[in-house]
């Protein structure tokens, strides 16, 4: 039976990471000048392809890790590290700066589901980091399904945003989407620090 404190954890932890709130100002710019019969679409496809691609990670990531002779304590410690470069990014505003040059280097002309929206803005190193440290933190098939349902849940989320997107800028404006953005960044940190712990722990090093 899998206890509601993981399921809590990891919603937050994917939440952040995924981070539906900062994302959306970055599909704006992508969409610029779009139909919303080509935003919904554009929209649609970003998500299941990330759903896609993290699902295959949650699934085998584990396996290639043992293969490979990477320990799951040791990739617990290494994906909290990660995880906090990605909330100091966050706190500190280098993570969006970064997410809008990746846009910029695309035309709205072009199709941005694939790249860079489901890759790397969705289904990115961080993200794929937490499917399958929380997927290691409950092997088997109950596992799996609860850390996919809760993937699903978050990214639906961010397809509303992405539908709702012009809306969603209007209502937070960019100070509203700083503040957020750094509020989750300290969530995030924490964490990653817990994952972190839980890595040394495994090993002895922690009590």
């Amino acid at each position: 039976m899998i206890e509601q404190s993981f399921l809590i954890t990891s919603f937050v932890t994917l939440f952040v990471i995924i981070d539906p709130i900062g994302l959306t100002p970055v599909f704006v710019a992508l969409t610029q000048g779009m139909s919303a019969r080509q935003r919904r679409a554009i929209a649609l496809r970003a998500s299941l392809t990330g759903i896609c691609i993290l699902a295959v990670f949650a699934l085998f990531g584990e396996s290639v890790l043992g293969f490979i002779g990477i320990s799951m304590p040791a990739f617990r410690v290494a994906g909290g590290v990660l995880l906090f470069l990605t909330a100091l990014d966050m706190l500190f505003e280098r993570r969006t700066a970064r997410r809008q040059h990746q846009g910029d280097e695309i035309t709205p002309a072009d199709d941005p589901s694939v790249f860079p929206l489901a890759i790397p803005l969705i289904a990115g190193p961080g993200a794929i980091a937490t499917v399958i440290l929380l997927s290691g933190q409950h092997p088997g098939v109950e596992g799996f399904l609860s850390v996919m349902a809760i993937l699903v849940a978050v990214i639906a989320v961010l397809l509303v945003l992405c539908l709702m997107s012009s809306l969603v800028e209007r209502i937070l404006g960019p100070v509203g989407i700083n503040v957020a953005t750094r509020l989750l960044g300290m969530l995030l940190a924490a964490l990653s620090v817990q994952f972190v712990l839980d890595g040394l722990r495994a090993f002895g090093f922690a009590g």
